[in-house]
């Protein structure tokens, strides 16, 4: 009996595997979880070399020996379900008029809206990357510098499901989204930073709660 469930485990193993490919064409394929299931999806993490010289989000997610679909990914796909984690492309995120680059940021739904993790822009660079009592250089060598530091700093967007549009989520925005829970809210006002790293600790105790609230109902 036992060799039996094995040889059906073997056998169905691709399917499974297959079946935690998705890629959802759009905002609304994602929202309404219209995917097209595939099985030769490859998820690299992009170097630290590749990250300075192009730029974009920290993953690079491809079609094996298929150019044509390798493309897509690139250009017009809008998110990407590999086994339980989520990917979103960030040729399609904007922040403000801000782009955020190419290839695939890590994200994760908490309600309806999705959170992910990218490279800070605009007004949010400028508050989130250089502490404020940082001494600053000016200059192309300053900028330079600044730019660099980019590169690899982390905060976290908002993706609001119903618009499209991306905000920002800073302490403020955490608090709010913390409203129903004091505890939380009083642990993170005594945090002194907005980075990726901060913030995505309280949104993921965040999704526990309202994961456990549904639970009860």
């Amino acid at each position: 009996m036992k060799r039996i469930c094995l040889l059906i485990f073997i056998i169905l193993a691709p399917l499974l595997c297959a079946a935690q490919q998705i890629m959802y064409a759009n905002l609304d394929a994602l929202v309404e979880g219209r995917g097209d299931t595939v099985t030769i999806l490859k998820v690299e993490k992009r170097a630290k070399g590749q990250l300075f010289l192009t730029g974009g989000a920290d993953y690079r997610i491809e079609a094996e020996g298929n150019r044509g679909l390798s493309r897509y990914l690139r250009r017009r796909c809008y998110a990407v379900q590999v086994d339980t984690q989520l990917f979103v492309n960030c040729r399609k995120m904007r922040y403000k008029r801000f782009r955020l680059g190419g290839w695939y940021a890590p994200a994760f739904r908490v309600g309806k809206n999705v959170y992910y993790s990218a490279q800070p822009v605009g007004q949010v660079a400028a508050s989130t990357a250089t502490p404020p009592n940082a001494v600053r250089l000016g200059g192309d060598v300053g900028s330079a510098l600044a730019a660099s530091g980019l590169v690899h700093a982390r905060v976290y967007y908002e993706l609001d499901t119903a618009s499209g549009k991306s905000y920002f989520v800073g302490k403020e925005r955490m608090a709010e989204l913390l409203a129903a829970y004091p505890d939380l809210q009083e642990k993170l006002m005594q945090e002194t930073s907005e980075s990726a790293g901060v913030i995505g600790k309280y949104l993921y105790l965040l999704r526990e709660r309202e994961d456990a609230k549904s639970n009860l109902k």
